[in-house]
């Protein structure tokens, strides 16, 4: 099991990240507030702005306050030091 920091000491599984957007267009919006609404929405922006969305396998939304660019680059370094 790999695990990523998506920022402020959150950390989840990689291998259950099935997308990483970003919040800005209308239907990422609309998704994470239905995730709000059905109570399957994980904030982990810890009170400030979401720059990414998690979407996971089992149906969770994880909002982060660290980049797409970047969360997609800790799971890679991730993926690199594990081939080593």
């Amino acid at each position: 099991m790999q695990l990523v920091n998506i920022g402020f000491g959150n950390i989840v599984s990689a291998d259950r990240i099935i997308a990483i957007v970003s919040p800005e267009s209308a239907p990422i919006k609309r998704m994470v507030q239905e995730a709000k609404d059905n109570k399957t929405a994980v904030d982990a922006t810890c009170g400030r702005r979401t720059r990414a969305v998690l979407i996971m396998d089992s149906g969770n939304i994880i909002l982060s306050a660290v980049q797409p660019e970047t969360v997609a680059g800790r799971i890679d370094k991730n993926i690199a030091e594990e081939d080593e």
